[in-house]
């Protein structure tokens, strides 16, 4: 067989695109995660192995790659999720993420207890991908998580499910300034009443963002029972807070004096 013939290998190609990952170039990477993507199953086991390496870049090429090939690997990829080994469980996670197909939400429920916090961030990150209400109770939970409850509040945020408002209001008179300004956005965009009072707390926030997003989110709820808390963030000493509170204020039917 010649040289060329060689070459022309499937298999063949499927290896010098998998070395190709490696190069730093990242033209080349990319022609190569392309072309990979395009081989099918075929580059799947060399795309899988990689996800051992211990450069973060070459994992997260060999994944783009997998997703590349489509639908067809993701029974594979959630197998690939149960491994002994914390960098290809993440990047099985990510890849599920990437692919986001709906057969992937349980086994990234699974990863949100996984021992690994790169693992547990990878599954979040994959679930707000695949926005499944499924994830909510898992999602609720991991707002005990430190590693993932700032992720975790987002991504409850953007599913907006009615089952996550006991967790947000925790979540916005906790010590966390990041889980405070999703919790306060998401209890708007869920809209449930509950969330009223918390949220006319938590126009006293020392955080600016906490207290624009919660007057953003009274407005949502259009109750005229937080105006009184609301006019003195009208000197707020934040200019952004203030002019949000001043189209708050307008929404809920509220004129100053004249």
């Amino acid at each position: 067989m010649s040289d060329a013939e060689q070459v022309d290998h499937p298999s063949d190609r499927v290896s010098q695109l998998i070395s190709a990952l490696r190069d730093e170039n990242e033209v080349l990477r990319d022609h190569a995660i392309a072309s990979l993507g395009q081989m099918g199953v075929e580059a799947l086991p060399g795309l899988i192995e990689m996800w051992s390496d211990e450069d973060t870049v070459i994992r997260e090429a060999a994944t783009s790659a997998v997703a590349r090939i489509g639908l067809s690997v993701v029974d594979r990829v959630i197998e690939a999720s149960g491994d002994d080994e914390w960098s290809v469980r993440e990047q099985a996670a990510s890849a599920l993420g990437k692919l986001k197909d709906p057969r992937g939400v349980e086994p990234l429920i699974k990863a949100l207890g996984d021992k690994d916090g790169a693992v547990r961030t990878a599954a979040v990150w994959a679930l707000e991908r695949i926005g499944d209400p499924r994830s909510v109770p898992s999602l609720v939970e991991a707002l005990q998580d430190n590693t993932v409850r700032e992720d975790a509040a987002r991504v409850l945020k953007k599913i907006g499910d009615v089952r996550a408002v006991e967790a947000l209001i925790a979540g916005l008179i906790g010590n966390n300034w990041m889980v405070r300004r999703h919790a306060a956005e998401a209890l708007g965009k869920i809209g449930d009443l509950r969330g009223l009072d918390p949220l006319i707390e938590a126009l006293k926030d020392e955080d600016w963002l906490v207290r624009r997003n919660a007057a953003e989110s009274l407005a949502r709820l259009g109750d005229r029972r937080a105006v009184d808390s609301l006019v003195p963030l009208l000197e707020d000493e934040n200019g952004m807070v203030q002019e949000a509170v001043e189209g708050v204020l307008a929404s809920l039917g509220w004129k100053p004096n004249t």
